[in-house]
């Protein structure tokens, strides 16, 4: 469960540049919910992802993750909890290093640093195994290096090795953004797919309209640092492209 208490950030604080970016938030996300993210740019989306992963420091108020206080806990030290995905399919890989170096690093980020995970026959076999459920023929090339792969056939392996470990919740910041649709059906029904089968926790920001409607059972509209809208599974299915479409333009 992901509890934030009232939360608050301001970036550039007594300046001209000041923005309120989250303000007084107070949110429970309980354990296996798969939640929407929503809102136009600046509403605090990505703040409040950051907030969650660490990489910023909220001015007061508290985030519990399974009732532990990790409010001051750096981004390193949260990943036993978190795993993320990028918009851009090149942020969080190595593009010079083979898909199978790729896989042991992401297998080694939670572990302790004496830990050493070498690219054993049992290891590149498990790892062929992974890749082989993508049905992108991509089984065969673990040897190849990641930057020759496109950024659907990366985005697909970083969803598997961002869940690889024993991390429980999943945040996915705009995945298929810089992808075709044909490709972002294929990444969102993978995600959703490994969210059900490993019973995580799951965060998706996105603006694609459809995805609002089709994936997650709970959906979460911000709007200037606070919730706006907070809809349930039963409420959320009732919703229909224009709903949404007619949210962007209040």
């Amino acid at each position: 469960m992901i509890e934030f208490i009232n939360i608050q950030k301001t970036f550039s604080a007594g300046t001209v540049h000041e923005v309120k970016a989250v303000k007084d938030l107070n949110l429970v996300i309980h354990e296996k919910e798969f939640v929407v993210m929503v809102g136009t740019n600046g509403s605090g989306k990505s703040t409040l992802f950051n907030l969650l992963a660490g990489s910023v420091k909220p001015d007061q108020g508290q985030i519990l993750i399974n009732k532990r206080n990790v409010t001051n806990l750096k981004e390193h030290q949260r990943c036993k909890y978190i795993s993320r995905i990028f918009q851009n399919p090149l942020s969080g890989t190595a593009p010079e290093l083979s898909i199978l170096d790729n896989f042991r690093l992401s297998a080694l980020r939670t572990q302790s640093k004496k830990l050493v995970i070498g690219t054993t026959v049992s290891f590149r076999n498990l790892i062929r195994e992974r890749i082989s459920s993508l049905h992108l023929g991509l089984e065969n090339k673990i040897d190849q290096p990641m930057g020759t792969l496109s950024g659907g056939q990366r985005q697909a392996l970083t969803l598997l090795m961002a869940t690889m470990d024993k991390s429980s919740i999943l945040l996915m910041d705009e995945p298929t953004a810089a992808l075709d649709p044909g490709t972002s059906v294929l990444i969102m029904e993978l995600a959703q797919k490994i969210i059900r089968e490993m019973g995580l926790t799951c965060i998706l920001i996105t603006q694609q309209v459809k995805d609002i409607v089709h994936f997650g059972n709970r959906l979460i509209q911000l709007k200037d640092g606070k919730i706006m809208r907070d809809l349930n599974n039963l409420q959320k299915q009732e919703l229909q492209v224009n709903d949404v479409l007619a949210w962007f333009g209040e």
